[in-house]
């Protein structure tokens, strides 16, 4: 299957604001940004992906990762929240994309390794929807969808069970770490850059002394 994914990105100035107060510091709006660069760059690298949309309403977030081949769709007029704005995102790329399927994509996975993204969406493909976990066990990083599906999205907070409990199948595969792996506090940066963080969260994380034990 091809796909579609949707990945949304928040005003980068209220991006992040719980990490930076740890990780020595650094500049959340060019953090958030970073980590949303790396995930679309390593989506767009991937084989089963034809496309990603970015639903932000953020211009400097727009033009960078436009740049990187990405459409930006702007967020939906009212607001509503993420679900919402994934919503949008899917409905809009489904004009265009009828047939592709449509997966939203966390866009704090700075370690994102394409391939691994590759055997979760090639899992996902077996289902009407899917969704994987994050690192944590508790939200999730990817939902899916295939074609003629609606992706109902229920993020933020407990969102594993309640995507469970709609229905969506749980994807079990093992070595997809980099994929599972969001970044909301210093242990989740730490284990990131254990992993290996794309170029641009490189180049703002590279020789920072990270207090604390590693995640994991």
């Amino acid at each position: 299957m091809v796909w579609t994914l949707v990945v949304p990105v928040k005003p980068l100035t209220l991006a992040k604001s719980r990490l930076v107060r740890g990780a020595a510091h650094l500049p959340g709006p060019a953090l958030a940004l970073a980590f949303a660069a790396d995930t679309v760059a390593a989506a767009l690298a991937c084989g089963p992906v034809a496309d990603v949309a970015v639903v932000t309403g953020d211009p400097r977030a727009g033009a960078a990762l436009a740049a990187l081949g990405a459409r930006v769709v702007p967020e939906p007029p009212g607001g509503g929240g993420l679900n919402a704005a994934l919503a949008h995102g899917a409905r809009t790329v489904r004009e265009r994309r009828p047939g592709h399927g449509v997966a939203t994509l966390n866009a704090d996975l700075p370690a994102l390794r394409p391939a691994e993204l590759g055997r979760v969406l090639d899992f996902a493909a077996q289902f009407p929807r899917a969704f994987l976990a994050d690192a944590a066990g508790i939200g999730t990083t990817l939902l899916a969808a295939a074609p003629g599906t609606e992706l109902a999205p229920a993020f933020e907070g407990r969102s594993r069970a309640r995507h469970a409990a709609s229905g969506a199948h749980e994807i079990p595969l093992p070595d997809v770490e980099s994929v599972r792996r969001d970044v909301d506090t210093e242990a989740d940066l730490r284990a990131a850059v254990a992993l290996g963080v794309g170029p641009r969260t490189a180049a703002l994380t590279g020789g920072l002394a990270l207090s604390g034990p590693a995640a994991g």
